[in-house]
């Protein structure tokens, strides 16, 4: 059975960084593509990162450009993203999904096969 949890939100004020951990357990997430999602109070979900392999380029939505990072740590089965410069606008819950990789996801669209429970971000101050 796959599972995925995430871990590493909390509170934060603005200009702070958190690192949210996307661990999997039941797959291993090498060959697997990575999302993670934003859900905002009042708003839709929104895929703000997605990493397809460890050797290919990441997507970033705009909203989060130049300030997440998504990063894979095979050997701990573990995905992190990294988040920097963190504004209130990012409140939110987080989440990871996984799928194995296939051509083209991430640039299409966002894996959905497996879920985690979300974890949740405020920055506020």
């Amino acid at each position: 059975q796959v599972q995925l949890v995430e871990s590493g939100g909390g509170l934060v004020q603005p200009g702070g960084s958190l690192r949210l951990s996307c661990t999997a357990s039941g797959v291993t997430l090498d060959g697997y593509a990575i999302g993670w999602f934003r859900q905002v109070p009042g708003k839709e979900r929104e895929g703000i990162s997605c990493s397809s392999s460890s050797d290919s380029s990441p997507y970033y939505a705009d909203s989060v450009k130049g300030r997440f990072t998504i990063s894979r740590d095979n050997a701990n089965n573990t995905v992190y993203l990294q988040m920097n410069s963190l504004q209130p606008e990012d409140t939110g819950v987080y989440t990871c999904s996984a799928e194995r990789a296939v051509q083209a996801i991430c640039m299409f669209r966002f894996p959905t096969d497996y879920w985690g429970q979300g974890t949740q971000v405020t920055v506020s101050s």
